[in-house]
């Protein structure tokens, strides 16, 4: 109903006012129950690169020079370059955590022998978009926290695959995107609204000093909003199943986990089966359903071809993913990436083995 009924700004007095806030209201409350965050603290914006780079430049207003903050290579580069530019920006030291490339795993000491009493920001991925693999975010934010430092942790590419609760990660934000857990374009970011409180991020005079509309700038979009809402209680409904929609969301989740880990290994199985493939990461580390190849003598642009003509969407690139890219000896151009979903079938999985099968070498 919200793109055909009368929709305004929030407020009380209409019912078109009220119709906005109750959209603003149940999409901050969906988030939460998906997330096990607080709705005061749910913050939306355009996209998660877009409230990085706004949370960064808040964040980097209380950093002096010679002060730390940690990236690591297995990340977008959404959740490194604001970061670094912000550091940049305050004379700050940036320190760099590797993974192993031969495994794909970050190990958590990675992190934490980078930590001193001048860090004041770590930023980590809870899932690889291009690897798929999962660092131990809770032993990283036990590290931070002992530090006196702030993590924030990108879980754009964990939330479709996992149920999520930010105070188990030890998450002090979590930022995703509800295009990725069949939802509409947008971000969102999800902290404590007692954190929040602690930040002034830029905004215009007039506009509202809450949290966490502080950090909103402009009029929310509703109709993204509604669908974030809608989105999140499809996914709560994969299974049927009774109580509230947080535990009608983890049992949905545990399914969704149980079904693609099933094809992944299907997929996997037959990867190793197809001659000249070389598959990036140990294949038994912690991931998401996502596996990155490449096939010997063939450019990963012309197998994503061929197998866009079979029908099968495995694009070739780095998705963002650049420093990790270069950190496997892929360079700029990446590799194969092919992702499970829950809509996923085993034929699905077998399409793409017999489009590796029939492909020109």
């Amino acid at each position: 109903g919200t793109l055909c009924a009368a929709i305004a700004n929030r407020g009380v007095v209409t019912a078109a006012e009220r119709r906005a806030s109750t959209v603003v209201a149940d999409a901050r409350q969906a988030v939460a129950d998906l997330l096990a965050a607080d709705p005061g603290g749910v913050v939306f914006g355009r996209s998660m690169t877009q409230l990085t780079y706004d949370f960064s430049r808040a964040l980097a207003k209380d950093w002096r020079a010679g002060d730390e903050v940690v990236v690591t290579r297995l990340d977008h580069d959404a959740n490194i370059r604001p970061w670094v530019q912000a550091a940049e920006a305050a004379g700050a030291i940036v320190r760099w955590a590797d993974f192993d490339p031969a495994t794909g795993v970050l190990d958590p000491a990675a992190i934490t022998s980078l930590l001193s009493e001048r860090t004041r920001l770590v930023a980590v991925t809870a899932a690889s978009n291009l690897l798929g693999t999962r660092p131990d975010v809770p032993a990283i934010a036990a590290a931070v926290h002992d530090a006196g430092a702030l993590l924030y942790v990108d879980g754009v590419h964990l939330t479709p695959h996992a149920p999520v609760d930010v105070t188990a990660l030890g998450a002090d934000f979590y930022a995703c995107s509800p295009y990725k857990f069949l939802g509409p374009h947008l971000g969102l970011v999800a902290a404590a609204p007692a954190l929040l409180e602690t930040l002034r991020p830029d905004k215009l005079l007039p506009s509202t000093d809450a949290v966490p509309e502080r950090f909103e700038l402009g009029t929310l979009p509703y109709e993204l909003l509604a669908g974030t809402t809608a989105a999140i209680d499809f996914l709560a409904g994969l299974v049927p199943g009774t109580g509230s929609r947080r535990s009608r969301l983890l049992a949905s989740l545990q399914a969704l986990e149980e079904h693609e880990t099933a094809l992944l290994a299907r997929l996997d199985a037959g990867l190793s089966a197809v001659s000249g493939v070389t598959r990036y990461g140990a294949p038994g580390r912690h991931r998401t359903p996502t596996t990155l190849f490449s096939v010997d003598g063939v450019r990963s642009q012309a197998v994503y071809e061929h197998l866009g003509a079979q029908g099968v969407n495995a694009p070739a690139s780095s998705f963002y993913a650049i420093e990790c890219s270069r950190h496997l000896g892929l360079g700029d151009t990446g590799a194969v990436r092919a992702g499970i979903a829950p809509y996923t079938t085993e034929g699905d999985v077998d399409r793409l083995l017999a489009g590796l099968a029939s492909l020109p070498r």
